[in-house]
């Protein structure tokens, strides 16, 4: 079956759709073609996520800025804080857009998916929704004590009406028993069968850690640990600092340090010849997560050495905070999209540590987990969906028993499993 094509059929039908899947199932490849062709036709695309670091994976902005929902995250925030009422400017946004995608839904909370219908509502949305996740990844953040609340749990949900269209193949990783772990990690499910299958993951450390990429629950930890490799090598540290330009005069220096740190951005990216790193978007010669090794850092370019021996020349990409405005082209008000801001860095991380969090997306082939730093739902699926090679994966020994680091949300598995009873 053609998915990308059975998707943009319902939409081009007008129905609203929910794209579903586990983790490597070629959700963002579908979600980046649906886009495409949308736009290829002339069609304006609003391309959401609830965080800026999921956002620029598919090159668009958070609800909260497309919407102008402010800090708030639920209907009653929007009214506390003034913004109960849609702008004029979003009201005509909104009312041109033909396609809204939502990335990333699993982090999307009950109440805030109730404040993007409210100002759906309020602009006379007349597009199509395509909501794009997986429930059994990372749930959305709560403050304090709050209980989670899933966007599937809203009235919202229900109104929109969506089409499920869920996606079953793995691209990642062909190693059958790998999948059929995954799959059993994905539900929580931990029998005596799953319990041994992990076990065989826990080697010993090798004394040299340069080879691999460790997967941290905590900024701190990844931070240090590449700190400390790096330090390890002896060539000279050259700092690649980032340039932002801005394209709006009012853009903010907070807004600018906010993007930078959920869209994955190094202010100064310090590397060393020889030093390993992973890429951090796509490219026709490179994949999120793809494992390299610099070999020359000049003033315009950062050469790496891919496993295959093939030598990128990278240079600085851009990442760009975008607005919608209304414009005058050829005699006619149009609402189009242009950047408030660009920031130009080069597309790579060290690859000796990365949190889980800021590793979505990508695929990762020599991983290590440090499974004493997880403590969300699913989020140990998650770190260990990131492999493509389980024969290059090891997890470090919990402190738990495995079915205390492999646990999801009951309610994002109830709501799952009745999708795919369906």
């Amino acid at each position: 079956m053609n998915y990308l094509d059975v998707t943009l059929e319902k939409l081009f039908q007008k129905h609203n759709v929910f794209l579903t899947g586990g983790a490597g199932v070629g959700k963002t490849t579908i979600t980046n073609g649906v886009i495409e062709r949308f736009e290829a036709e002339g069609k304006k695309v609003a391309k959401l996520a609830s965080t800026a670091m999921a956002a620029t994976l598919i090159n668009g902005q958070t609800l909260h800025s497309f919407l102008d929902l402010g800090i708030a995250g639920s209907i009653e925030e929007l009214e506390r804080s003034g913004k109960f009422l849609a702008p004029k400017k979003i009201k005509k946004i909104v009312a041109q857009i033909d396609l809204l995608v939502i990335d990333e839904i699993s982090m999307v909370s009950a109440t805030l998916l109730e404040a993007v219908r409210l100002r759906l509502e309020q602009a006379e949305f007349r597009g199509v929704l395509l909501v794009v996740g997986d429930f059994l990844q990372l749930p959305p953040v709560v403050r304090g004590r709050e209980e989670v609340s899933f966007a599937f749990e809203s009235l919202a949900w229900e109104a929109f009406a969506l089409h499920t269209i869920e996606l079953t193949h793995i691209y990642r990783t062909d190693d059958a028993a790998f999948i059929e772990l995954l799959h059993r990690v994905r539900f929580g499910e931990v029998d005596e069968a799953v319990h041994n299958a992990l076990n065989e993951f826990i080697k010993p450390l090798p004394e040299d850690l340069s080879g691999f990429t460790f997967l941290f629950g905590k900024n701190e930890s990844a931070a240090f640990h590449n700190k400390k490799q790096l330090d390890y090598i002896e060539s000279e540290l050259v700092l690649k600092e980032a340039q932002i330009i801005k394209h709006d005069k009012h853009a903010k220096e907070s807004e600018i340090q906010r993007f930078m740190n959920d869209a994955r951005i190094e202010a100064n990216l310090e590397l060393k010849v020889g030093a390993p790193v992973l890429f951090s978007r796509n490219a026709w010669n490179y994949y999120n997560g793809e494992r390299g090794t610099i070999i020359n850092v000049d003033a315009t370019y950062v050469y790496v050495q891919k496993s295959d021996a093939r030598i990128v020349k990278l240079e600085r990409t851009a990442q760009s905070k975008n607005v919608w405005h209304e414009r005058v082209i050829e005699g006619k008000k149009e609402m189009v999209e242009e950047a408030v801001f660009s920031i130009y860095q080069y597309p790579i991380k060290l690859a000796f540590g990365i949190t889980i969090h800021k590793s979505q997306g990508m695929s990762i082939e020599d991983l290590i987990v440090e499974t004493r730093e997880i403590f969300a739902p699913s989020q140990f699926y998650v770190a260990l969906s990131r492999s493509s090679n389980p024969k290059r994966l090891t997890l470090i020994a919990p402190k738990k028993q495995w079915y205390n680091l492999a646990f999801v949300h009951q309610k994002a598995l109830e709501f799952v499993k009745k999708i795919e009873g369906e």
